[in-house]
């Protein structure tokens, strides 16, 4: 089939600014594109071609200051050709608006977020997305509760496909391959002689980053050869900050042990990060779809600390490869649980290889590429 993906408007494919719906097309382009011809509409990037092909993987970026102006121009690109399918990422809206280009040809949509929440959509234009579109895949079995309970009539339309991980880029830190690494890192960092926990994400109120610094100083007093990495900035691709980033900065300052801030960091450079780590923590405070960083830390072999908030506590067999805390905004019960994985290494380790064992065996891209593909061919 001919297949024109749609991507969001905030950020370029390839994922040079990060965005966790641009790693995940862009890990599925290369498998998809065995069996489809595959034309992917994108952002424009000052860094990258308008239009390029790579592979059998047809590129094409477009402007747009506003989603309007960026759709406007998708439309404009769409209507040059015919496709077999046009598959739009997170975006229920844009199917209504490319009704008329698409001139009764299939339409789908991935859902990544609560994109049908009323505030985004209201519900009259949500029927009628749901009445157009063939199929409905999400992020998490959250997400497509979440919309069924709200519309009823997409029940049969819709499918959850969790996402994945690269398992050749991040690997299990007792790897050989990354061995050299963790101790090189380590070095950087003066943290030989410390036991690293690991936060992956936005500097925000709503990824609780808060959160795991007062916990975090509870731990410390107790534990002052502990030390926090915070990889992530404000927002993608800037190390810009807020009331809010300058606040946990300056709280950091009074822990007893090391809290390091890496800033914005390109997705190639993270995996180095998870190496270094002894147990990752996921503070989401919303009601996160499933952060894409539980299947990182998974393949990195690392126990995960997460909140059961939306989809996260999906991945999560309790006690076998991580724990879900449902008191999310509590820090004494996070770092209870940090404590508790401190003090039994045993546990800790056999927690992090069980999250390798299921990135190796659900969470990797050629399964999320077969689920994608089946729902496809069923149109």
């Amino acid at each position: 089939m001919k297949i024109a993906l749609i991507c969001t408007e905030k950020l370029p494919v390839p994922p040079i600014l990060g965005g966790a719906i641009q790693i995940y097309i862009d890990a599925l382009l290369p498998i998809l594109s065995k069996y489809h011809e595959i034309t992917l509409f994108s952002l424009h990037n000052s860094k990258l071609k308008n239009k390029e092909k790579k592979g059998k993987v047809r590129y094409i970026r477009v402007s747009g200051k506003t989603g309007d102006q960026y759709i406007n121009n998708i439309k404009k690109e769409i209507s040059k050709e015919k496709f077999d399918l046009i598959h739009v990422f997170n975006r229920p809206l844009w199917v209504l608006r490319i009704n008329d280009v698409a001139e009764g040809r299939p339409i789908s949509l991935s859902l990544h977020n609560e994109m049908f929440a009323p505030k985004k959509i209201d519900q009259e234009r949500g029927i009628k997305c749901i009445e157009r579109v063939s199929f409905i895949s999400t992020v998490s079995k959250f997400i497509a509760d979440d919309v069924v309970n709200m519309y009823p009539c997409a029940k049969d339309k819709i499918y959850p496909v969790y996402s994945a991980v690269d398992l050749n880029t991040l690997k299990p830190f007792w790897h050989e391959d990354v061995k050299q690494d963790r101790e090189d890192m380590k070095k950087k960092y003066g943290l030989e002689n410390h036991k690293v926990i690991i936060n992956v994400g936005r500097l925000s109120k709503k990824k609780g980053t808060h959160i795991v610094l007062k916990a975090m100083e509870k731990v410390m007093n107790h534990y002052p050869n502990t030390a926090l990495i915070l990889v992530g900035s404000k927002w993608y691709g800037s190390n810009a900050t807020d009331i809010y980033v300058k606040k946990v900065q300056e709280f950091s300052k009074k822990l007893k042990g090391p809290v390091i801030f890496t800033g914005f960091l390109p997705p190639a450079e993270i995996p180095k990060y998870y190496n270094i780590g002894d147990i990752f923590i996921c503070a989401s405070q919303w009601t996160e779809p499933l952060a894409r960083v539980h299947y990182e830390a998974m393949a990195a072999g690392l126990p995960i600390i997460t909140t059961d908030r939306g989809g996260n506590a999906e991945v999560i067999e309790e006690n076998v490869n991580g724990i879900a805390i449902k008191e999310y905004d509590n820090p004494d019960v996070m770092e209870e649980k940090i404590v508790h994985l401190l003090e039994n290494e045993d546990v800790a380790l056999n927690m992090g290889k069980m999250g390798r064992k299921f990135a190796e065996e659900r969470y990797h891209w050629k399964r999320v590429a077969d689920d994608l593909l089946r729902l496809f061919e069923s149109i």
